[in-house]
């Protein structure tokens, strides 16, 4: 984009609707609700792609599979990944 203006306030959007749906992730994860995390995950892997948070994006795939497989221990650990992603994604969205 051609507008840092408007992407930072795209990446701040998405930063904001992403930590509250981890949250949720991370409850469906203790609960080991397999239909929740993979809807959870599923949403915000396309929102995380939209904006080219790429790798964001594929630590909720690999969410979203794992819980598909009933493997919540995994789940817990792309959790913890995810959550330094989106701490990268923070820092590199104050630079822009």
């Amino acid at each position: 984009m051609d507008d840092p203006e408007l992407m930072r306030d795209i990446v701040q959007a998405l930063l904001v609707d992403t930590s509250s749906q981890v949250g949720l992730i991370e409850s469906a994860i203790r609960e080991q609700d397999s239909a929740q995390c993979i809807r959870l995950a599923h949403y915000s892997k396309g929102a995380c792609a939209n904006v080219g948070a790429n790798r964001a994006a594929d630590i909720f795939k690999t969410i979203e599979h794992k819980a598909k497989d009933g493997a919540f221990s995994d789940c817990s650990e792309s959790l913890a990944s995810l959550v330094r992603e989106m701490d990268l994604l923070r820092d590199e969205g104050a630079t822009l």
